[in-house]
Parts: C-alpha cells; sequence; structure tokens
C-alpha cells in the first residue's frame, strides 16, 4: 500500500493525511481539492472571518510548511469528476488520471441554494466557502440593510456579525422558531430574545417567496405580501451532502455515504468521513449523518487508523458550539425525543444550561457561556447518567458530583 488519495480539502481531509502521517505511513499521500485555499477551517468563516478579524492564513489547518514538513501534496485544482473502482483510479476535470491503493471520500457538502427566481442574483450570498465570505464582506461594506434567510446557526451567526458592523438586520425564519431543529423551544426563545435585544428583526414562521429587483435584488417578499428592502441577501438553510462522486461510483449512499464504523464504504478500498457520511452510531443504536466539526476530525482519525490497521471504532457522542455575541452556546448530545427539559441557572444571567432527560437518563445538554459545566456535561451525556430533575437545578451541587465513580 503506497499510493493514498483524499478527495476534499477540508478538516476532515487533512486530519487523515496528519494521522496518517503520525501513525507511521510512509506512502504518498495526495489531498485532491477544489479550492484554491490550503485545507482550512470552516466554523471561523460565519464568525471571525466574516466579521474581519480573522485572515484567510489563520485558517488553515494546513500552511505550506507542515504539507513540506510531512510529505503531504496537496492540489486545489485537483475536482475529481470520476471513481474507476475497477482500476483503483480517479479522474480530473482536467483529464488526468491518477491511482491510488486507498481512496478516502471527505467531500463535505455543500450550502443548499435557494429555490427561488432571484438567487442567482450577486448580491445573493451562499456561506459555506473562503470565497463566498469574501464577496459578502464586499458587499457589506457598502450595504445597510441585511435580509439574512434562515434562523439556524449559521443565519444567527451572521446576523450577529452584520449587527455588530452596524447594519440594519432581517433574519427570517420559516419554522416557528429559530434553531428549531437542534434545541429545545426554552434556548430558541433566549437567542431569538438575545438578537431583538441587539436590534435584529427576528422573523419566525416567515415565508419567503420571491426576491425582487434586477440585477441585484433589493427586496424580499413574503407570503403575506410584505416586501422588505434588503442591499444584501445571506442564505443559510441547511447543507447538502455531497456524495454524488461516490454515487455515479456506485458506492451505497443513503443521505450520506454509507459507511461502517470503522469508515469504510461498501467498497474495502474506499473510506470516508465528515458531513459526507452515514455512520452507524453505537450510543444512539442507529445511523445517523452530523455535520459537525468534532464528528469530521474523530471520524478522520477512525480512517487512518482503519488504513494502518488499528482498528477502533467510531462512536463519538456528537457535540457543537456557535459563538454569537458575546454568548457562546455549546451542546453535546442529541436530544431529538427527550421527555423533560431541566434548567440549571438563570437564563436572565445569560449564563446557564439546560439538560433533556428520556426515561431519567441525560440525553443531551446546551450550555451558554459556561465551559466548564459544558465538559462535566458531556461526561454526564456520554456516560448516561441518570438524575432526577431536582439535582440537575440544585446550583449549590456541582455538576461533577453526578458522575460515576
Amino acid at each position: 500500500m503506497n499510493k493514498i488519495i483524499i478527495v476534499g480539502g477540508g478538516q476532515a481531509g487533512a486530519t487523515v493525511a496528519q494521522d496518517l502521517r503520525k501513525r507511521g505511513f510512509e506512502g504518498d499521500i495526495t489531498i485532491l481539492g477544489d479550492e484554491p485555499q490550503l485545507p482550512y477551517r470552516r466554523p471561523p468563516l460565519s464568525k471571525t472571518y466574516l466579521a474581519g478579524e480573522a485572515t484567510e492564513e489563520s485558517l488553515y489547518q494546513m500552511k505550506a510548511p507542515i504539507l513540506e514538513r510531512n510529505a503531504i501534496r496537496y492540489r486545489g485544482d485537483g475536482r475529481v469528476v470520476g471513481i474507476d473502482r475497477a482500476q483503483r483510479a480517479v479522474h480530473l476535470e482536467n483529464g488526468e488520471r491518477l491511482s491510488y491503493d486507498k481512496l478516502v471520500l471527505t467531500t463535505g457538502g455543500r450550502a443548499r441554494p435557494l429555490a427561488l427566481p432571484g438567487a442567482e442574483a450577486p448580491n445573493v450570498h451562499l456561506l459555506r466557502t473562503v470565497a463566498d465570505v469574501d464577496a459578502i464582506r464586499e458587499d457589506l461594506a457598502s450595504a445597510r440593510r441585511v435580509v439574512i434567510i434562515g434562523g439556524g446557526f449559521i443565519g444567527l451567526e451572521a446576523a450577529a456579525v452584520a449587527r455588530k458592523l452596524g447594519l440594519e438586520v432581517t433574519v427570517l425564519e420559516g419554522l416557528p422558531r429559530v434553531l428549531a431543529r437542534v434545541t429545545a423551544p426554552e434556548t430558541s426563545a433566549f437567542f431569538e430574545q438575545a438578537h431583538r435585544a441587539h436590534g435584529v428583526d427576528v422573523r419566525t414562521g416567515a415565508q419567503v417567496t420571491g426576491l425582487l429587483g434586477s440585477p441585484t435584488v433589493d427586496r424580499v417578499q413574503l407570503a403575506d405580501g410584505e416586501e422588505l428592502p434588503a442591499d444584501v441577501v445571506i442564505v443559510g438553510i441547511g447543507l447538502i451532502p455531497n456524495t454524488e462522486l461516490a454515487a455515479e461510483a456506485g458506492l451505497d449512499v443513503d443521505n450520506g455515504i454509507v459507511v461502517d464504523e470503522f469508515g469504510r464504504s461498501s467498497d474495502p478500498d474506499i473510506l470516508a468521513a465528515g458531513d459526507c457520511t452515514n455512520h452507524p452510531n453505537r450510543f444512539y443504536g442507529r445511523r445517523i449523518r452530523l455535520e459537525s466539526v468534532n464528528n469530521a476530525l474523530e471520524q478522520a482519525r477512525t480512517v487512518s487508523a482503519t488504513i494502518m490497521g488499528e482498528e477502533s471504532p467510531y462512536d463519538s457522542v456528537p457535540w457543537f458550539w456557535s459563538d454569537q455575541y458575546d454568548l457562546k452556546l455549546q451542546m453535546v448530545g442529541l436530544s431529538e425525543g427527550y421527555e423533560r427539559c431541566v434548567l440549571r441557572g438563570d437564563m436572565a444571567s445569560r449564563r446557564f444550561a439546560l439538560f433533556y432527560l428520556k426515561d431519567g437518563v441525560i440525553i443531551a445538554a446546551d450550555t451558554v457561556s459556561d465551559p466548564k459545566d459544558f465538559m462535566v456535561a458531556k461526561k454526564l451525556v456520554a456516560a448516561r447518567v441518570q438524575a432526577s430533575a431536582e439535582q440537575l437545578a440544585d446550583t449549590t451541587v456541582p455538576l461533577s458530583e453526578l458522575l460515576p465513580a
């Protein structure tokens, strides 16, 4: 086994390459990306990079000296258009053919576009890449009014940045509350209020029916006929996993590239990691596809271990975070199916935790601006600790006392 090709230049792909070297792999490693930047971290894009507080170079996970020192070849012109499984080779857009012994797909996902006329206008932006954010920043420099479609992490983080830049911001969420897919009504209400306190016009249950104006959009039309003036429109309505390459190659795909607990696809010579994968999770007893950095990193390490014959199943408890204004939301576990929420602390203090219980077991937790409790909450969820609402709500007793001995 001398040649490993990694398709995808994000954090998962970079981590596979770095971890292979740490584990002693001495063969060729090539990362094929389709962006000119070196492998970079995406979370800061909607936060510090959008705000102009981080440079592009600061996003890089592997700068040129690290690539050189580890003998990792990165090609930003390496868009792969096909996989020849029989010959174990990939075909590039430029006509090149590269052979592999093991192929790793870390193709991630792409921002879901808005399916409306006008969505291709130059001042209507998705937010997924450095190029996306560079274009948004250029438009924001001369804008006054920003309309953000989508009240998830991306939309709310972008709203916080735009308000800090002094712009008029409206957030339009089609569901009855923001963050509805990931958290409880209590946490949603807290963040809605936080944004309104900063001057954001948060509209929930808002259905966008039109983007009006040409050649640039200057109004966003709602289902009730209202037209909201806009200089810039940012769309944050979810992610589409990049599975087309895998599907065209005949690999099993079902809401992601289907892999086993060791990161192997239905072809033993092709592995996958990150946002693009659908993997079995022992903790939840079912298959899931996760969009999170820690999932990408941990699954990438699992894949490199598998390649090196050091199989170790991936079954980490998922966790997520979001920075909005001076608030840090950290979440662990998946709260779906919970029976009861327990508040620990006082929301008015802007520092608290919310625990999700099912059958008396802590299955997930949200913490706001409380990293210490978050670290304990991760252990509580991972250990499936049983606790009463009274125990969790009692701030006079340290959470750590609930941990198993």
